[in-house]
């Protein structure tokens, strides 16, 4: 892309802050952002070309890669949702269509025990996806923890902030976000000048669920920025994992809220993860597991070939209702063999209600 057309889509983003599918629109109107400038009824455009001249300054002094969601280098998983970026600007070593991508998110004020489960969680994975990449935000508590556990064992690590390139923010992490540079990078969707405000933090925290295939929550009070990403990846069709707690934790209320309303898997190890995710198989392994599905799913009840006969038939999965009314049979016979069928591997509940089958 040369300047002229990055200065001007940089100036069209700046015409409509927070609003990335209006801008999208405008640009499937009129064609290029070229054309929607000129035929702009906006004010300040003239303001918005010279910040975007000024940016593409920015861009090529601090050789910040930029990256358009109709390019085909674009991360796919993020393309997928509809609200995604039109511009992102990274910095670093950034690969942001790795082969396992995992989002780990939870409060600011974790408990040690929360970090150092963090810490475990992004070791044991990391040995045993060996193309792992971890996603967080930058933030005190979880966050960083899980920043500092992938550059710990080696593994690249992703920071979304919520602000330009220009800044680290909270400063006390910079070492991390520096660290992290060498084997991964910084991915914002906001330019240089840009300060950390609050609705930022929400709106990046899209990215966060957007860039991966999961999203774990490690830790999360009633209310907060995690269940806000949890909330998205859902909304993304990622799966949403969560380590439960104590009743009386309330760094954990949020975490059991997620389980509770069945918008999470419950983990609490590295093990559960890779269970969750099938990412622990090799293909010979995942064959032979398979077979032994399909052998299983022979001996099922008449109700049971039923539904798994339905299921066979939707890979994203079936919601229990639809399964009643396709079925006719009653909501407490298809829970019932549901359950069972979950218990033997043969079915998976995912967030929401629904099911899928495994084999």
């Amino acid at each position: 892309m040369d300047d002229k057309t990055l200065s001007e889509l940089i100036a069209l983003t700046r015409l409509y802050p927070g609003a990335p599918r209006k801008v999208k629109e405008v640009l499937e109107h009129y064609g290029s952002a070229h054309e929607a400038l000129g035929h702009s009824e906006l004010p300040n455009t003239e303001e918005a070309l010279r910040a975007g001249e000024k940016e593409v300054e920015f861009v090529h002094r601090h050789r910040v890669r930029t990256w358009f969601y109709q390019d085909d280098a674009y991360p796919t998983r993020l393309r997928q949702c509809s609200d995604c970026p039109v511009l992102l600007y990274t910095s670093g070593h950034v690969e942001m269509d790795g082969g396992h991508m995992l989002s780990i998110v939870g409060t600011r004020a974790a408990t040690e025990g929360g970090k150092e489960l963090t810490r475990r969680i992004v070791l044991e994975l990391a040995a045993a996806v060996p193309d792992l990449t971890i996603v967080s935000g930058l933030a005190y508590g979880i966050d960083v923890a899980a920043h500092r556990a992938a550059i710990e064992t080696g593994i690249p690590t992703l920071i979304v902030p919520a602000h330009g390139l220009d800044r680290i923010y909270p400063s006390v992490h910079r070492p991390v976000a520096v660290a992290a540079l060498e084997h991964g990078g910084i991915v914002t969707e906001y330019p240089s000048g840009t300060t950390p405000l609050q609705g930022n933090f929400v709106a990046r925290n899209r990215i966060v669920a957007g860039l991966s295939d999961a999203v774990l929550v490690v830790e999360s009070k009633a209310r907060g920025g995690a269940l806000i990403t949890a909330s998205m990846a859902n909304d993304y069709d990622r799966e949403v994992l969560a380590v439960p707690g104590r009743p009386s934790d309330m760094c954990s209320e949020g975490c059991n809220r997620l389980i509770r309303d069945n918008k999470a898997h419950l983990v609490g190890s590295a093990e559960d993860i890779l269970s969750v995710l099938m990412w622990s198989e090799t293909p010979q392994r995942a064959h032979a597991v398979q077979t032994s599905l399909v052998e299983m799913s022979m001996s099922l009840s008449e109700t049971g070939r039923r539904l798994l006969e339905l299921l066979r038939t939707a890979p994203d999965g079936i919601h229990i209702n639809n399964i009643v009314m396709e079925t006719g049979l009653s909501y407490q016979d298809v829970a019932a063999e549901l359950m069972t069928m979950e218990l033997e591997s043969l079915v998976r509940s995912l967030p929401g209600g629904v099911y899928r089958t495994l084999c």
